[in-house]
Protein backbone atom coordinates (compact mmCIF):
# COMPACT_ATOMS: atom_id res chain seq x y z
CA UNK A 1 0.00 0.00 0.00
CA UNK A 2 2.78 2.32 0.98
CA UNK A 3 4.76 1.26 -2.08
CA UNK A 4 2.10 1.68 -4.13
CA UNK A 5 1.17 5.09 -3.31
CA UNK A 6 4.66 6.80 -2.89
CA UNK A 7 5.97 5.70 -5.56
CA UNK A 8 2.53 7.11 -7.88
CA UNK A 9 3.01 9.98 -6.57
CA UNK A 10 6.42 10.95 -6.24
CA UNK A 11 7.96 9.50 -9.34
CA UNK A 12 8.50 11.61 -12.14
CA UNK A 13 6.40 11.29 -15.34
CA UNK A 14 9.34 10.29 -17.32
CA UNK A 15 10.28 7.41 -14.96
CA UNK A 16 6.80 5.79 -15.02
CA UNK A 17 7.68 4.26 -18.32
CA UNK A 18 10.40 2.25 -17.20
CA UNK A 19 9.83 -1.50 -16.89
CA UNK A 20 10.91 -1.46 -12.81
CA UNK A 21 8.11 1.14 -12.46
CA UNK A 22 5.44 -1.12 -14.43
CA UNK A 23 6.53 -3.85 -12.39
CA UNK A 24 6.23 -2.34 -8.87
CA UNK A 25 2.55 -1.11 -10.32
CA UNK A 26 1.16 -4.71 -10.52
CA UNK A 27 3.12 -5.72 -6.89
CA UNK A 28 1.00 -2.48 -5.54
CA UNK A 29 -2.36 -3.57 -7.35
CA UNK A 30 -2.53 -6.51 -4.64
CA UNK A 31 -2.51 -3.65 -2.25
CA UNK A 32 -6.33 -2.74 -2.30
CA UNK A 33 -7.43 -6.47 -3.21
CA UNK A 34 -5.26 -7.61 0.11
CA UNK A 35 -7.07 -4.56 2.09
CA UNK A 36 -10.23 -5.85 1.21
CA UNK A 37 -9.75 -9.59 1.11
CA UNK A 38 -8.72 -9.09 5.15
CA UNK A 39 -11.62 -7.30 5.88
CA UNK A 40 -13.92 -9.49 4.82
CA UNK A 41 -12.43 -12.25 6.78
CA UNK A 42 -12.25 -10.24 10.13
CA UNK A 43 -15.87 -9.74 9.70
CA UNK A 44 -16.99 -13.23 9.33
CA UNK A 45 -14.58 -14.46 12.34
CA UNK A 46 -15.65 -11.54 14.65
CA UNK A 47 -19.18 -12.42 14.14
CA UNK A 48 -18.21 -16.42 14.82
CA UNK A 49 -16.69 -15.69 18.17
CA UNK A 50 -19.20 -13.72 18.92
CA UNK A 51 -21.78 -16.48 18.20
CA UNK A 52 -19.72 -18.98 20.36
CA UNK A 53 -19.60 -16.63 23.36
CA UNK A 54 -23.28 -16.31 23.33
CA UNK A 55 -24.19 -13.29 21.89
CA UNK A 56 -28.15 -13.30 20.73
CA UNK A 57 -27.56 -13.76 16.82
CA UNK A 58 -29.60 -10.75 15.99
CA UNK A 59 -27.00 -8.56 18.52
CA UNK A 60 -24.05 -10.41 16.25
CA UNK A 61 -25.92 -9.07 13.19
CA UNK A 62 -26.32 -5.52 14.32
CA UNK A 63 -22.83 -5.32 15.30
CA UNK A 64 -21.61 -6.64 12.18
CA UNK A 65 -23.87 -4.12 10.55
CA UNK A 66 -22.03 -1.19 12.47
CA UNK A 67 -18.95 -2.51 11.76
CA UNK A 68 -19.60 -1.38 8.17
CA UNK A 69 -21.03 1.47 8.68
CA UNK A 70 -18.37 2.66 10.59
CA UNK A 71 -16.13 1.86 7.91
CA UNK A 72 -18.33 4.25 5.43
CA UNK A 73 -18.66 6.85 8.20
CA UNK A 74 -14.96 6.99 8.17
CA UNK A 75 -14.72 7.13 4.54
CA UNK A 76 -16.67 10.66 4.34
CA UNK A 77 -14.83 11.65 7.19
CA UNK A 78 -11.43 10.81 5.54
CA UNK A 79 -12.51 12.89 2.61
CA UNK A 80 -13.95 15.85 4.68
CA UNK A 81 -9.97 15.80 6.16
CA UNK A 82 -9.00 15.57 2.91
CA UNK A 83 -10.35 18.70 1.60
CA UNK A 84 -9.84 20.81 4.93
CA UNK A 85 -5.98 20.16 4.36
CA UNK A 86 -5.33 19.85 0.58
CA UNK A 87 -8.60 22.11 -0.96
CA UNK A 88 -10.57 20.35 -3.43
CA UNK A 89 -13.39 20.60 -5.81
CA UNK A 90 -16.61 21.34 -3.38
CA UNK A 91 -18.87 18.85 -2.94
CA UNK A 92 -17.27 16.73 -5.48
CA UNK A 93 -14.11 15.91 -3.62
CA UNK A 94 -16.05 14.86 -0.60
CA UNK A 95 -18.45 12.39 -2.39
CA UNK A 96 -15.07 10.97 -3.87
CA UNK A 97 -15.68 6.95 -3.86
CA UNK A 98 -12.26 5.66 -2.81
CA UNK A 99 -11.11 2.02 -0.87
CA UNK A 100 -12.51 2.91 2.56
CA UNK A 101 -16.76 3.43 0.82
CA UNK A 102 -16.18 0.47 -1.39
CA UNK A 103 -14.91 -1.66 2.23
CA UNK A 104 -17.86 0.14 4.09
CA UNK A 105 -20.58 -0.56 1.88
CA UNK A 106 -19.22 -4.70 0.89
CA UNK A 107 -19.20 -5.12 4.94
CA UNK A 108 -22.74 -4.34 4.77
CA UNK A 109 -23.44 -7.00 1.82
CA UNK A 110 -21.23 -8.92 4.11
CA UNK A 111 -23.54 -8.14 7.04
CA UNK A 112 -26.38 -9.27 5.22
CA UNK A 113 -25.23 -12.76 3.70
CA UNK A 114 -24.23 -13.29 7.54
CA UNK A 115 -27.73 -12.83 8.62
CA UNK A 116 -29.40 -14.53 5.45
CA UNK A 117 -28.04 -17.85 6.00
CA UNK A 118 -27.28 -19.67 9.17
CA UNK A 119 -25.07 -22.45 7.59
CA UNK A 120 -21.40 -22.52 7.40
CA UNK A 121 -21.72 -24.35 3.97
CA UNK A 122 -24.55 -22.49 2.53
CA UNK A 123 -22.92 -19.25 3.89
CA UNK A 124 -19.45 -19.93 1.98
CA UNK A 125 -21.42 -20.51 -0.94
CA UNK A 126 -23.40 -17.63 -1.16
CA UNK A 127 -19.95 -15.74 -0.48
CA UNK A 128 -18.16 -17.45 -3.61
CA UNK A 129 -21.54 -16.52 -6.00
CA UNK A 130 -21.27 -13.24 -4.87
CA UNK A 131 -17.80 -13.32 -5.48
CA UNK A 132 -18.32 -14.60 -8.69
CA UNK A 133 -20.98 -12.03 -9.96
CA UNK A 134 -19.13 -9.31 -8.80
CA UNK A 135 -16.02 -10.10 -11.37
CA UNK A 136 -18.49 -11.66 -14.34
CA UNK A 137 -20.80 -8.81 -13.83
CA UNK A 138 -17.59 -5.86 -14.27
CA UNK A 139 -17.28 -5.65 -17.97
CA UNK A 140 -21.21 -5.46 -18.37
CA UNK A 141 -21.99 -3.02 -15.82
CA UNK A 142 -19.32 -0.33 -17.16
CA UNK A 143 -20.64 -1.24 -20.77
CA UNK A 144 -23.97 -0.55 -19.71
CA UNK A 145 -26.19 2.79 -20.63
CA UNK A 146 -28.39 1.98 -17.91
CA UNK A 147 -26.72 3.45 -14.71
CA UNK A 148 -25.93 6.79 -16.68
CA UNK A 149 -29.77 8.00 -15.34
CA UNK A 150 -28.42 7.89 -11.48
CA UNK A 151 -26.89 11.05 -10.33
CA UNK A 152 -23.06 10.75 -10.21
CA UNK A 153 -22.32 10.34 -6.64
CA UNK A 154 -24.12 7.25 -6.75
CA UNK A 155 -23.17 6.14 -9.99
CA UNK A 156 -19.77 6.36 -9.20
CA UNK A 157 -19.93 3.51 -6.84
CA UNK A 158 -21.04 1.15 -9.67
CA UNK A 159 -19.17 2.27 -12.51
CA UNK A 160 -15.60 4.23 -12.44
CA UNK A 161 -16.25 7.93 -13.14
CA UNK A 162 -13.05 10.61 -13.94
CA UNK A 163 -12.71 12.67 -10.90
CA UNK A 164 -14.98 10.85 -8.42
CA UNK A 165 -14.29 7.09 -8.33
CA UNK A 166 -11.03 5.89 -7.45
CA UNK A 167 -12.43 2.41 -6.59
CA UNK A 168 -15.93 0.73 -7.51
CA UNK A 169 -18.14 -2.19 -6.46
CA UNK A 170 -17.47 -3.60 -9.52
CA UNK A 171 -15.38 -6.13 -9.09
CA UNK A 172 -13.63 -4.59 -5.48
CA UNK A 173 -16.61 -5.73 -3.66
CA UNK A 174 -15.51 -9.78 -4.73
CA UNK A 175 -12.22 -9.37 -3.11
CA UNK A 176 -14.38 -8.85 0.22
CA UNK A 177 -17.15 -11.26 -0.47
CA UNK A 178 -13.97 -13.51 -0.94
CA UNK A 179 -13.15 -12.46 2.50
CA UNK A 180 -15.95 -13.70 3.78
CA UNK A 181 -15.99 -16.86 1.87
CA UNK A 182 -12.48 -17.60 3.76
CA UNK A 183 -13.49 -16.46 6.69
CA UNK A 184 -16.38 -18.73 7.16
CA UNK A 185 -14.26 -21.77 6.39
CA UNK A 186 -11.67 -20.51 9.12
CA UNK A 187 -14.46 -20.06 11.53
CA UNK A 188 -15.52 -23.25 10.77
CA UNK A 189 -12.48 -24.95 11.43
CA UNK A 190 -10.99 -22.77 14.21
CA UNK A 191 -11.74 -25.58 16.71
CA UNK A 192 -12.46 -28.54 14.31
CA UNK A 193 -10.03 -31.91 14.29
CA UNK A 194 -9.58 -31.08 10.17
CA UNK A 195 -7.98 -27.49 11.40
CA UNK A 196 -4.57 -28.32 10.45
CA UNK A 197 -6.00 -29.01 6.84
CA UNK A 198 -7.15 -25.88 6.15
CA UNK A 199 -4.22 -24.32 4.81
CA UNK A 200 -3.68 -27.19 2.41
CA UNK A 201 -6.77 -26.63 0.81
CA UNK A 202 -7.29 -23.09 0.42
CA UNK A 203 -3.33 -23.90 -1.30
CA UNK A 204 -4.76 -25.79 -3.61
CA UNK A 205 -7.75 -23.36 -4.39
CA UNK A 206 -5.95 -20.54 -4.66
CA UNK A 207 -3.89 -22.82 -7.06
CA UNK A 208 -6.73 -23.31 -9.24
CA UNK A 209 -8.77 -20.10 -9.01
CA UNK A 210 -5.14 -17.85 -10.25
CA UNK A 211 -4.49 -20.69 -12.91
CA UNK A 212 -7.61 -20.79 -14.45
CA UNK A 213 -7.69 -17.09 -14.54
CA UNK A 214 -4.36 -17.13 -15.94
CA UNK A 215 -5.47 -19.99 -19.08
CA UNK A 216 -8.74 -18.38 -19.65
CA UNK A 217 -6.66 -14.66 -20.29
CA UNK A 218 -5.15 -16.52 -23.41
CA UNK A 219 -8.60 -17.42 -25.13
CA UNK A 220 -10.68 -15.02 -27.11
CA UNK A 221 -11.66 -12.27 -24.85
CA UNK A 222 -15.46 -13.37 -23.51
CA UNK A 223 -15.89 -9.62 -23.08
CA UNK A 224 -14.00 -7.85 -26.01
CA UNK A 225 -14.34 -4.23 -24.63
CA UNK A 226 -13.01 -5.43 -21.36
CA UNK A 227 -9.57 -4.27 -20.23
CA UNK A 228 -7.21 -7.02 -18.99
CA UNK A 229 -5.99 -4.60 -16.09
CA UNK A 230 -9.19 -3.02 -15.23
CA UNK A 231 -12.32 -5.06 -15.80
CA UNK A 232 -11.14 -8.15 -16.82
CA UNK A 233 -12.62 -10.95 -14.53
CA UNK A 234 -9.53 -13.07 -15.74
CA UNK A 235 -7.44 -10.79 -13.99
CA UNK A 236 -9.48 -10.69 -10.97
CA UNK A 237 -9.15 -14.17 -9.97
CA UNK A 238 -5.58 -14.38 -11.11
CA UNK A 239 -4.68 -11.79 -8.22
CA UNK A 240 -7.74 -13.68 -6.13
CA UNK A 241 -5.59 -16.99 -6.69
CA UNK A 242 -2.71 -15.36 -5.29
CA UNK A 243 -4.07 -14.10 -2.49
CA UNK A 244 -5.52 -17.40 -1.57
CA UNK A 245 -1.52 -18.94 -2.17
CA UNK A 246 -0.07 -15.68 0.08
CA UNK A 247 -2.15 -16.10 2.99
CA UNK A 248 -0.99 -19.90 2.80
CA UNK A 249 2.45 -18.50 2.62
CA UNK A 250 1.72 -16.42 5.93
CA UNK A 251 0.74 -19.05 8.04
CA UNK A 252 3.68 -21.43 6.87
CA UNK A 253 6.03 -18.21 7.78
CA UNK A 254 4.04 -17.15 11.11
CA UNK A 255 4.90 -20.71 12.16
CA UNK A 256 8.52 -19.93 11.56
CA UNK A 257 8.68 -16.29 12.01
CA UNK A 258 6.63 -13.79 14.15
CA UNK A 259 7.13 -10.83 12.11
CA UNK A 260 6.37 -8.79 15.02
CA UNK A 261 6.80 -5.83 12.75
CA UNK A 262 4.30 -6.97 10.27
CA UNK A 263 2.36 -7.72 13.01
CA UNK A 264 1.86 -3.98 14.10
CA UNK A 265 1.73 -2.65 10.87
CA UNK A 266 -1.19 -5.16 10.42
CA UNK A 267 -2.80 -3.95 13.59
CA UNK A 268 -2.75 -0.75 12.42
CA UNK A 269 -3.38 -1.15 8.95
CA UNK A 270 -6.62 1.77 9.09
CA UNK A 271 -4.58 4.32 11.13
CA UNK A 272 -1.14 3.84 8.45
CA UNK A 273 -3.74 4.02 5.45
CA UNK A 274 -5.20 7.45 7.37
CA UNK A 275 -1.87 9.10 8.05
CA UNK A 276 0.21 8.13 4.83
CA UNK A 277 -2.07 8.65 1.99
CA UNK A 278 -2.67 12.36 2.93
CA UNK A 279 1.13 12.93 3.58
CA UNK A 280 2.34 11.04 0.35
CA UNK A 281 -0.77 12.66 -2.02
CA UNK A 282 -1.38 16.18 -0.16
CA UNK A 283 0.12 19.09 0.17
CA UNK A 284 2.88 18.19 2.94
CA UNK A 285 4.65 16.42 -0.27
CA UNK A 286 3.58 18.97 -3.09
CA UNK A 287 7.33 20.37 -3.58
CA UNK A 288 8.59 16.12 -4.63
CA UNK A 289 4.73 15.30 -6.79
CA UNK A 290 6.27 13.35 -10.25
CA UNK A 291 9.57 14.58 -9.47
CA UNK A 292 11.58 11.72 -8.19
CA UNK A 293 14.09 10.03 -10.36
CA UNK A 294 12.76 5.96 -10.18
CA UNK A 295 15.76 5.06 -7.98
CA UNK A 296 15.19 7.96 -5.80
CA UNK A 297 11.53 7.09 -5.00
CA UNK A 298 12.18 3.77 -4.11
CA UNK A 299 15.05 5.03 -1.65
CA UNK A 300 12.48 7.59 -0.10
CA UNK A 301 9.32 5.13 0.09
CA UNK A 302 12.17 2.46 2.31
CA UNK A 303 12.64 5.59 4.78
CA UNK A 304 8.96 6.88 4.49
CA UNK A 305 7.85 3.14 5.68
CA UNK A 306 10.72 3.46 8.32
CA UNK A 307 9.02 6.26 9.31
CA UNK A 308 5.51 4.87 9.12
CA UNK A 309 6.24 2.19 11.62
CA UNK A 310 7.94 4.34 14.40
CA UNK A 311 5.15 6.51 14.07
CA UNK A 312 2.73 3.38 14.64
CA UNK A 313 4.81 2.65 17.37
CA UNK A 314 4.55 5.64 19.13
CA UNK A 315 1.21 5.53 18.53
CA UNK A 316 1.03 2.28 20.60
CA UNK A 317 3.02 3.58 23.29
CA UNK A 318 1.14 7.02 23.57
CA UNK A 319 -2.06 4.65 23.84
CA UNK A 320 -0.61 2.20 26.38
CA UNK A 321 0.69 5.37 28.92
CA UNK A 322 -3.22 6.55 28.88
CA UNK A 323 -2.75 9.12 26.09
CA UNK A 324 -4.83 9.14 23.09
CA UNK A 325 -7.65 6.75 24.53
CA UNK A 326 -9.82 7.92 22.27
CA UNK A 327 -8.74 7.02 17.86
CA UNK A 328 -11.40 7.28 15.64
CA UNK A 329 -9.06 5.07 13.74
CA UNK A 330 -9.66 1.97 16.67
CA UNK A 331 -11.19 0.04 14.24
CA UNK A 332 -8.71 -2.66 13.41
CA UNK A 333 -9.03 -4.52 9.84
CA UNK A 334 -6.64 -7.41 11.33
CA UNK A 335 -7.40 -9.62 13.90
Amino acid sequence: MIEGHTLDSWTRISDQQLPAYQWSVVLAGFGAPLFLFLAGITLMLAAGGRLRKGTARSEVTRAAFRRGAWILALAFLFRLQSFLISGGEFPRSLLKVDILNVMGVSMLIGAVGWMAVRTSSARAALFILLTVAAAMLTPLVRQSALLSGLPDPLEGYLVPLRGLTNFALFPWAGFLTAGCAVGTWLDAYSSGKDEGRLPIRLAIGGAVVGTAGYLCSLLPPLYPESDFWTSSPTFFFIRLGLLLLGLTAADVLSRFWRAAPLQQFGRASLFVYWVHVEMVYGVLSAPIHRRLPFTLAVIACAFFSVAMYGLVRLKERAKGSGFGQFDITRFRLAR
